[in-house]
């Protein structure tokens, strides 16, 4: 079976969601798939990923093929018309695409090229059918879905959900295209490379025995940030203790980031505060390691990939739920979920801070539950499944 992976980025600033096929993709491989990525060099306001070899042709990497191409003539949209030349030559030696994101041009066009060479596809939409999501951006989404996307999610084979929460709200425009309902997984490794506080305690100087508390994620408005900060300042007038590192950027919206920022700087969270920016390889890992519980309150979120690796890391959670992992975390008591409310956020923190024996308890569900149902290997299977299911019919 050949399976093509098509993704409009695969750099790691633009986190969970563009890294997936890298997870994939070996995974795959390791079945007995064929998997080819395609995808562009976009790599946020930085410019372009730095590569030591030539565009528009396949790189063998863990067993798999990818492809990456210029981003031309639109790089702010990460849209790429030699990727667009590549897969009309291409299309007809694959069995299956597998299409990541709605409303990019380069998924768009894949899409469309995909149906007129009558190649099956699969596509994921990332949580962009989120009823929240659809709200920004709101009339140019409109016309864009009644002109391009629509079509596309017809003619698809199916539309792969990654929880069934995310299934059961997003809009779908009149169209009846089976749901595809298959989790993310997380990498084990990338979680326990190093010990516990090696890097953070000592880099960041923060006492050993001070409960730290985790946000890693894209610094984002819909990531509840607006929650979390009076959260934590609340904390800190009712007396607990306790250590807050803020991890994560956000290249799309440098000025959200730096509000957020400002706000901190600017309050009595300032001095039990830690910003780190953007983290990954080993401060990444050391930081999961490190911490006591992991917070995202976020206001929606189609599954929640930095959940899922603290959830691996054995750290119990605080979510809210609009988190669509929630009965997860709520079924294998692997952490605390409330509503998208400053009190009631405030609330889960204390009782996970006051209880530093139900932490550990939790911590420990958590990272079960990760280890069963999140591995990659579980979910190459569970794709496979349906990639057969879907070129049988």
């Amino acid at each position: 079976m050949k399976i093509l992976q098509i993704v409009p980025s695969i750099s790691l600033i633009y986190g969970g969601p563009s890294q997936m096929v890298l997870g994939l993709a070996p995974a795959l491989v390791k079945e007995g798939v064929e998997v080819t990525i395609l995808t562009t060099d976009s790599n946020g306001d930085s410019g372009q990923i730095p590569l030591e070899v030539p565009l528009n042709r396949p790189i063998k990497q863990d067993g798999y093929e990818i492809v990456y191409f210029r981003c031309a003539p639109f790089r702010r949209y990460k849209f790429s018309l030699d990727l667009v030349k590549w897969l009309k030559r291409h299309a007809h030696e694959f069995d299956l695409a597998h299409i990541h994101a709605l409303f990019s041009p380069i998924s768009s066009a894949a899409a469309i090229i995909c149906r007129q060479q009558k190649l099956p596809y699969i596509l994921r939409p990332l949580g962009t059918l989120d009823p929240a999501d659809l709200r920004k951006k709101k009339q140019l989404k409109q016309l864009y879905m009644a002109i391009i996307e629509r079509q596309n999610l017809a003619g698809a084979a199916a539309i792969h959900f990654t929880s069934e929460q995310e299934a059961k709200i997003s809009e779908r425009f009149g169209v009846s295209t089976p749901d595809l309902v298959i989790p993310l997984g997380v990498k084990e490794q990338e979680v326990s490379k190093v010990k516990k506080g090696d890097i953070v305690h000592q880099q960041f100087n923060i006492p050993v025995d001070m409960p730290l508390l985790l946000f890693m994620s894209r610094i984002d408005p819909k990531k509840g940030l607006n929650l979390l900060i009076p959260a934590l300042e609340k904390l800190l007038a009712v007396g607990c203790q306790f250590h807050f590192v803020l991890a994560g950027t956000n290249p799309q919206d440098p000025d959200y980031e730096q509000k957020i920022i400002s706000q901190i700087k600017n309050s009595p969270l300032r001095s039990h505060t830690t910003i780190t920016g953007f983290v990954t390889g080993e401060l990444k890992a050391s930081l999961l390691q490190a911490a006591d519980l992991f917070v995202l309150p976020s206001y929606y979120e189609n599954f929640g990939i930095a959940v899922a690796e603290a959830m691996l890391a054995g750290i119990p959670v605080v979510i809210s739920d609009q988190v669509h992992i929630c009965e997860q975390i709520r079924d294998s008591q692997s952490g605390w979920v409330g509503t998208t409310e400053v009190e009631a956020l405030l609330d889960l923190l204390q009782a996970a801070l006051g209880n530093p024996a139900e932490r550990q308890r939790r911590g420990l569900n958590a990272h079960k539950y990760a280890y069963i149902n999140f591995s990659w290997d579980a979910i190459a299977k569970q794709t496979i499944q349906a990639y057969q299911e879907i070129l049988a019919n």
